[in-house]
């Protein structure tokens, strides 16, 4: 089985940046396909960052430009650089796993159902 465990959330100001990470365990070998996500109260889990195998990443265009998806094979942790935070990034932060979701076609890759492996998320919040 596989485990992902994230940190690195916190509180932060406008205009400030945070780095989560996301570590991976157990049979990780062919998770070829990882994200994050995030839910605020209220509103609906929203897709943030993918990377593929091959390091090709996709972006919501709501961080576009800000968020830095990154993933050290090494070491089995995923990251997610985070700059230019507004309020609106306020949200509970999770990393998943799949080995075959990013085959999916490209608006089939933000679908949450299409990750089988789920981390319990970290807060961000900014004020």
């Amino acid at each position: 089985d596989v485990q992902l465990v994230e940190s690195g959330g916190g509180s932060v100001q406008a205009g400030g940046s945070l780095r989560l990470s996301c570590l991976l365990s157990g049979f990780t070998y062919d998770m070829y396909c990882m994200g994050w996500f995030r839910q605020a109260p209220g509103k609906e889990h929203e897709g943030v960052a993918i990377i593929e195998s091959v390091g090709a990443t996709t972006y919501a265009d709501t961080v576009k430009g800000r968020f830095t998806i990154a993933r050290d094979w090494t070491r089995d942790i995923v990251y997610l650089r985070m700059g230019s935070l507004k309020p609106e990034d306020s949200a509970k932060y999770y990393c998943a796993a799949d080995r075959f979701a990013c085959l999916k076609e490209p608006g089939s890759r933000w679908d949450q159902n299409e990750y089988h492996y789920w981390g319990q998320g970290t807060q961000v919040t900014v004020s």
